[in-house]
């Protein structure tokens, strides 16, 4: 079939069943998001351009309105030109451009928190008038002001009569204690039902594919155990500096940024058992289960570092390191990159080692879970064969990777190694994936809880991991060098080798 004229049909109807839902059978039911920290980065670069493209597609529910609000003052064309550089607008789609904008407004902070969502509660009403609303808030805020604007929502700004549903951006606490704190704040506000803890991994497509390949697929379940797998990394790599966010940066390091909730959430999903069902309590129960098994991490399972000036780069951003940022102290010891090793204490994968390692300014930007197999037995063979390996690649050039062994071809029996090599955009041409913040916001206004982290298993990230940061904090563990570009510290392969995972 031709995947690019298919998709095209889709496109056309999406737009036919638009018009058809307003004729033909208008929607009495109204439906506010109100995005909270709406000149921000993160509603720059992500949550504007999901909007957008879910709207394009028809997958916004009928009668929705955007309210942003953010205590810059800013009008809705400043808002638009601010994320124009983040969006792909065909020549065809500008008329639907504009018809998207045209449902935002946009509200600035007067200064009185008070007055502030006052002003959001009224704008809702009138949008509203009298309907049935549903209203979700999306808190693309600093951590620090969650819990006040939660009991804004709550004093002033609930719906009537439809849902309400609260969306909190990672990192969800800073501690075990924090995160503690601000669960109950949450909790004494809202029902579980309508809080949406969002962790947007969850949502990339190669991590929902996790689940199909392990459990949909015969061919791996006898191996997926330490029997047969060697180690476990998951490696996230970001070819870019702080990018001007030292400040902020500088008030955490890459363990909290994405160690104890990206990156565990995809080694749940990769070592959970199988789940009774796929319902969504279901697979939380499983994720849960496996955390419980998890070891707390010990200082000497990690390895730091910080980026410094390459001079031999010809990147322009290389000749910066991240002391040399204004925004951030000249003494600074936060980490820009770690590596930990985790250890489970289950019966299928006692002694495998999973090694998580994270680092910004490196070589590309990726992230990839690599299941690494044990070598065959010896003397079989002329050469020994390398390790098979597993390869999923999330942020990338999206797919799936496995590389095997197979005999050189002709007369000789020399092994060479051989790759099997799935992509999305290869197979699925014409396709495009949606963004992982796109399939937040949809799975949001569709009430799809087991799309995000349930506070069970927030509560074991931070048993496993704020020992080791309070420790690393309190002895003020400096963090080794490395430069811009390069793979980080080659104390982080040294680890990695001493726990029986090889490189090429």
């Amino acid at each position: 079939r031709d995947l690019k004229k298919h998709h095209q049909l889709i496109s056309i109807l999406s737009v036919t069943k638009r018009t058809l839902a307003n004729v033909v059978k208008p929607s009495l039911t109204r439906t506010s998001f109100i995005l909270l920290g709406a000149s921000g980065d993160l509603a720059n670069h992500e949550i504007y351009p999901s909007l957008w493209y879910l709207y394009r597609d028809n997958r916004l529910p009928n009668n929705t309105k955007i309210f942003g609000y953010a205590r810059r003052k800013r009008t809705i064309n400043d808002l638009r030109k601010s994320v124009e550089p983040y969006v792909t607008v065909n020549p065809r789609e500008k008329k639907l451009y504009d018809e998207f904008w045209s449902l935002n407004a946009y509200i600035s902070g007067s200064g009185t928190e008070d007055a502030d969502y006052e002003t959001i509660r009224k704008a809702i009403d009138e949008f509203e008038d009298g309907a049935e609303g549903n209203r979700l808030f999306y808190l693309a805020i600093p951590p620090t002001v969650f819990m006040n604007a939660t009991s804004q929502i709550k004093r002033v700004a609930m719906a009537k009569t439809g849902w309400t549903r609260i969306v909190v951006e990672k990192p969800f606490g800073h501690d075990s204690e924090s995160a503690n704190k601000l669960n109950q704040h949450l909790r004494k506000l809202f029902t579980e039902d309508q809080i949406y803890r969002n962790d947007h991994f969850l949502n990339y497509e190669m991590v929902q594919n996790i689940f199909s390949l392990r459990f949909a697929n015969r061919l791996l379940a006898p191996a997926w155990n330490k029997e047969n797998i060697a180690a476990v990394a998951i490696d996230l790599k970001e070819n870019v500096n702080i990018e001007g966010h030292g400040a902020s940066f500088d008030k955490t390091n890459f363990i909290r940024d994405v160690m104890q909730n990206h990156l565990l959430q995809m080694m749940s999903l990769i070592a959970m058992e199988r789940p009774k069902s796929k319902n969504p309590d279901d697979v939380r129960d499983a994720k849960v289960q496996f955390l419980k098994s998890v070891r707390k991490i010990v200082i000497d399972d990690v390895v730091l570092g910080q980026y410094v000036a390459n001079p031999d780069s010809k990147d322009p951003r290389a000749r910066v390191g991240y002391r040399d940022e204004s925004s951030v102290p000249d003494d600074s010891i936060t980490a820009s990159f770690a590596l930990t090793v985790l250890r489970v204490d289950s019966k299928r994968w006692r002694n495998v080692p999973f090694i998580l390692r994270a680092g910004k300014a490196m070589n590309l930007n990726q992230t990839q879970i690599i299941i690494q197999f044990k070598d065959v037995e010896a003397g079989m063979f002329d050469n020994q064969p390398k390790r098979n390996e597993l390869i999923l690649t999330v942020k990338g050039i999206e797919g799936l990777q496995a590389k095997m062994t197979s005999k050189v071809p002709g007369y000789s029996s020399e092994l060479e190694e051989i790759n099997l090599d799935f992509k999305y955009a290869e197979e699925h041409k014409g396709f495009r994936i949606p963004l992982a913040f796109e399939k937040s916001i949809f799975y949001v206004f569709q009430g799809a809880q087991s799309k995000f982290v349930r506070f069970e298993e927030i509560k074991e990230a931070w048993r496993i991991f704020t020992p080791v940061l309070r420790e690393i904090e309190g002895k003020k563990i400096r963090p080794l060098a490395y430069k811009f570009g390069s793979t980080g510290p080659i104390e982080a392969e040294e680890m990695e080798k001493r726990n029986n995972f090889l490189r090429d």
